[in-house]
């Protein structure tokens, strides 16, 4: 029986930000590469593996209520830009200024 030999590439797909494909795209050029795979072996082949940590924030899942009004407003704004309701509540968040305690509290609509 033959032995088999793995092959030579495989085709790998994976999602980038578009910023990344641009920078995918600058490197070949400076690097004078073919192809944007080219550019990709490159970056394995010169990356530290052993020595790398990932800047992942935890993440927990948790269920709010929300009126009526706000669930159209975050679904309407979700789809218009081509998002998820929970990317705009992350970006709400995120944008929310912390008040020190005992600051005065401004009444919330439920």
């Amino acid at each position: 029986m033959a032995s088999r030999k793995p092959p030579v590439s495989a085709p790998l797909t994976f999602d980038l930000p578009e910023s990344l494909i641009a920078k995918i795209e600058t490197c070949r050029k400076g690097h004078a590469l073919k192809t944007a795979s080219e550019v990709v072996r490159l970056a394995i082949e010169q990356f530290d593996f052993a020595s790398c940590e990932f800047d992942r924030d935890p993440h927990r899942q948790i269920s709010v209520r929300v009126s009526a009004a706000q669930r159209t407003l975050l679904k309407r704004c979700a789809r218009q830009n081509d998002g998820s309701v929970g990317e705009l509540i992350r970006l709400a968040l995120e944008s929310l200024p912390v008040k020190a305690a005992g600051a005065s509290k401004k009444k919330v609509a439920r």
